[in-house]
């Protein structure tokens, strides 16, 4: 007896093929790391952290999304001792193992710099082997882990009235990771980029050493880390220059439709005296509602106009300034007012705090009337610096 044939609907088909490669590729992947010639020897390593050869998956993707390298194990170490033990074990190997090593932030690299396949992955925000340790004085600085985030570097050194000279405009992402760049800021016109103003460096080379060097000890290897891509070795420790905080910023943000008045503008605030203090550009494409996003973080000097402005299918480019002010408007309203209210003469200092506000002010306007932007879309926030960055993050990230 004939049974008549069963069809199956052409999407249950590419269902069922889809879940048998699923499951081909995971047990491939699983099969991979556990029969590697490498993990036996990486299971007898002495640590004070861990190795997981299991849950690798994630250290096999980076921001740019481009390349995906499985690597056999990653690495959480506790101590500085246990990246020199990796590293140390991988130099002993010799090439023939093709075993290899990639420190790992926060993973913000675009390339597959943070990957690396069939290789080590070393977690780099595993390593907290001290607290941030700010050190005050004519010449302030930070003593911090290579693996701290930058966020953290900033909320503790404002305890102290201090901030870093140079950050980039996203902040969760960790001292070596961007060290190991450049770490180009909206300050680097003023102080240059984060690579610029580091003191000093405790690295672990290719063979496993564990080095400290500066410009006046190991010099070469310091230059060569710094910017280097983690080719020259992997920073463990940094020793970064701070300034005095200031108490307050003005936040300012501007569109352009032309790219020349765009870079014209922003190479002008750059080479003019009593210019701002922050200023950074990029480029906006096809962004739905740009500016009621903005109103959550910022004010418009013209709503009306604001309102109607559509971004839907533009490429837009954005120019971002700061304006550092070292005196808080509202105290000096406050002494002022007082002052007045006990018929008593106003302080001196105040007095002059209260004229040098003026002139910041008045200068921010005249920079602002020499620019070229979309005048729709002026929009002004003043805020403390850390509540600045947040601000940041969250109308840039999150939205």
């Amino acid at each position: 007896m004939r049974y008549p044939p069963v069809y199956f609907p052409k999407q249950m088909n590419v269902f069922i093929i889809e879940c048998i490669m699923v499951l081909f590729m995971s047990c491939v992947t699983i099969r991979t790391n556990l029969c590697s010639p490498n993990t036996p020897s990486l299971k007898t390593l002495p640590l004070d952290g861990h190795f997981n050869f299991h849950e690798v998956h994630h250290a096999a993707r980076d921001f740019g999304n481009r390349y995906q390298f499985l690597p056999v194990a990653v690495l959480h170490p506790k101590t500085v001792s246990d990246i020199a033990t990796i590293v140390r074990h991988v130099w002993d190997l010799g090439p023939r193992s093709e075993l290899t090593v990639a420190a790992r932030g926060h993973g913000h690299s675009l390339q597959g710099q943070s990957q690396a396949h069939q290789g080590v992955v070393i977690n780099m925000e595993s390593l907290k082997v001290a607290q941030i340790q700010i050190h005050t004085g004519s010449s302030p600085y930070v003593d911090a882990s290579g693996g701290e985030l930058w966020i953290n570097i900033l909320r503790e050194s404002l305890k102290y009235g201090l901030a870093p000279k140079s950050w980039t405009d996203y902040l969760h992402l960790t001292i070596g990771g961007t060290l190991s760049n450049a770490g180009i800021s909206g300050q680097a016109f003023r102080h240059g980029p984060q690579i610029s103003n580091v003191h000093q460096l405790e690295v672990v080379t290719g063979k496993g050493e564990v080095v400290n060097c500066s410009e006046e000890q190991n010099e070469d290897l310091f230059h060569s880390v710094l910017g280097g891509l983690g080719q020259f070795g992997i920073i463990t420790r940094a020793r970064i220059s701070l300034e005095a905080a200031p108490a307050r910023v003005k936040w300012i943000r501007v569109l352009y439709s032309d790219f020349t008045a765009f870079t014209q503008d922003q190479e002008h605030l750059m080479s003019a005296e009593n210019t701002f203090d922050y200023i950074e550009g990029f480029v906006i494409i096809n962004r739905t509602g740009l500016l009621n996003n903005w109103r959550s973080s910022f004010n418009s000097k013209d709503p009306v106009q604001a309102s109607q402005f559509k971004s839907d299918g533009k490429t837009l480019f954005c120019l971002e300034l700061a304006k550092y002010f070292n005196l808080d408007k509202t105290k000096i309203i406050d002494e002022v007012s007082n002052a007045m209210a006990h018929q008593q003469p106003v302080n001196f200092e105040i007095l002059n705090d209260l004229v040098e506000f003026s002139c910041n002010l008045t200068e921010i306007e005249n920079s602002l009337s020499q620019l070229s932007y979309i005048r729709s879309t002026l929009f002004v926030e003043t805020a403390s610096v850390l509540r600045q960055r947040l601000k940041y993050f969250y109308t840039n990230y999150k939205t």
